[in-house]
């Protein structure tokens, strides 16, 4: 007979977060804003570029490296941490993400002060990055067990902080940048300020956060009788998805649908500039910057409003929206976009829309095909896809941009030919999505009595039978 399991570990441990009877579920979203606000701040690091240019003397490139080395890492620690953070809990998670993110920016102030650039790309580009993929991940599957009724919801309030964390950050940093000035001294009294901040800040969501008791549910919701196709109730390890083909397809989807997206969003203020600079009426700086925010709202928005439809509609055709209108709103930019700034303007913040719903309806997706089980774990080796797309997404934008110009065009002929490589990666996004099918039986975890998927059990040990489902072994 096994004894009453008791409470272990300390505060962080996941046995201490079980919510009691009673406990608001909408206090959960709020947590997880409290960290993707805050990690949400790597959208504006361009803040930081000029003067960290001027101060220790950086080309463009190399003040654009802590960045990459911060999306590259949210990538990579997700993928590798997304179990133990499945194991542990969102509270520590959550915990480590804050250490990291605020021990980077401290690194950060650091290399500032004592101009050693490389103290800034390992501070906020390494442990910082590291930070990034943790605390992205951490609410995911929370918040999903939470609301099963309404998983697109869920994670759309949380990932949408991510995306708007740029709108408190970009101008907060300016600020403290014209106060304390934009010398070495001055950068480092920022990224202090920024660490300490948004420990406070993310300290919160570590405290708040809980995890729903064994066998809860929303009152008055019951799981659905009628499954519908592409939303199964079996569940599926981290280790099995990776072996499905509805894994890698997904994969394609997010990272095709990121690259497009942040090839935009990376270049958005140069584009538009070039874009119109031989007509009549030229876009300002001030104007190019405002075409920006509003990039960042429709980004922010998007995660928000698409994930919630997707609900109603259904994941799949959520992405068959994202892929193939994004696509031909890529052809309208490239065919007409140069004659007309409406035309553009709201083609790329429908873009940018797009971009941000497909970071936070993938989540609900994974849980629509692999259940969840292990969504977190398997969310965070998807967002492999975001480190690879991080990197291509730029690099075609601004290598084609560099080609034309050196091959003499101007305006809109420097984008032409990357906004339709931008449209074919859509296209072939597309294509997976429609590639996708429900999971394989045989990839299913065995059940207990109770039906929930054995965290103990391997794979489903039993033989197919001839069309296709799963018998069980005596």
């Amino acid at each position: 007979m096994r004894s009453p399991q008791v409470p272990d570990g300390g505060l962080l441990s996941r046995s201490r977060t079980v919510a009691p009877a009673g406990w608001s579920r909408w206090l959960v979203p709020p947590a997880a804003l409290s960290v993707h606000l805050s990690i949400g701040q790597a959208y504006a690091w361009s803040v930081f570029k000029p003067p960290l240019e001027k101060a220790l003397g950086l080309s463009g490139t190399a003040s654009a490296l802590p960045f990459q080395l911060a999306i590259v890492m949210l990538g990579l620690s997700a993928a590798f941490g997304g179990t133990l953070v499945e194991r542990k809990g969102p509270r520590w998670a959550m915990a480590v993400s804050l250490l990291c993110f605020a021990s980077g920016f401290l690194l950060s102030a650091l290399g500032a002060a004592t101009e050693q650039f490389w103290l800034i790309v390992l501070g906020y580009g390494f442990v910082g990055g590291i930070g990034l993929g943790i605390g992205y991940i951490s609410p995911v599957s929370t918040l999903i067990k939470w609301f099963p009724d309404r998983p697109g919801l869920a994670t759309g309030i949380a990932i949408m902080g991510f995306g708007g964390g740029a709108l408190i950050a970009s101008p907060w940093s300016s600020q403290m940048l014209e106060s304390f000035g934009a010398d070495s001294a001055g950068i480092a009294t920022a990224f202090l300020m920024h660490g300490l901040a948004y420990a406070v800040f993310m300290a919160l969501g570590v405290l708040l956060v809980r995890v729903p008791a064994d066998g809860w549910r929303p009152p008055g919701w019951t799981p659905p009788t009628e499954q519908r196709a592409m939303v199964s109730t079996a569940q599926v390890s981290a280790r099995n998805a990776l072996r499905t083909p509805q894994f890698w397809c997904l994969w394609v989807v997010l990272c095709m649908n990121v690259t497009a997206g942040i090839g935009i969003l990376e270049k958005a203020a140069p584009m538009i500039r070039d874009f119109f600079a031989d007509t009549s009426t030229p876009v300002s700086v001030s104007a190019a910057a405002g075409f920006v925010a509003l990039l960042s709202l429709t980004n922010m928005g998007g995660r928000l409003v698409w994930s919630a439809t997707s609900d109603a509609i259904g994941r799949k055709n959520m992405y068959r929206v994202y892929l193939g209108v994004g696509a031909l709103l890529y052809l309208l930019i490239a065919t007409t976009g140069g004659s007309s700034k409406p035309v553009f303007v709201l083609s790329a913040l429908a873009i940018l829309s797009f971009y941000g719903g497909g970071f936070s309806t993938a989540p609900a997706y994974l849980k629509d095909l692999f259940g969840t089980f292990q969504v977190g774990a398997i969310h965070g080796r998807l967002l492999t896809a975001w480190s690879t797309a991080g990197v291509l997404g730029p690099l075609i934008v601004n290598r084609v941009a560099d080609s034309q110009e050196a091959a003499g065009r101007s305006g809109p002929g420097l984008y032409s030919l990357s906004l339709y490589i931008m449209m074919g990666l859509l296209v072939v996004g597309f294509v997976a999505n429609e590639c996708i099918r429900p999971v394989h039986p045989r990839f299913h975890e065995p059940a207990t009595e109770g039906g929930a998927a054995d965290a103990s059990a391997g794979p489903a040990n039993g033989t197919e039978a001839p069309d296709g489902s799963q018998q069980r072994l005596a």
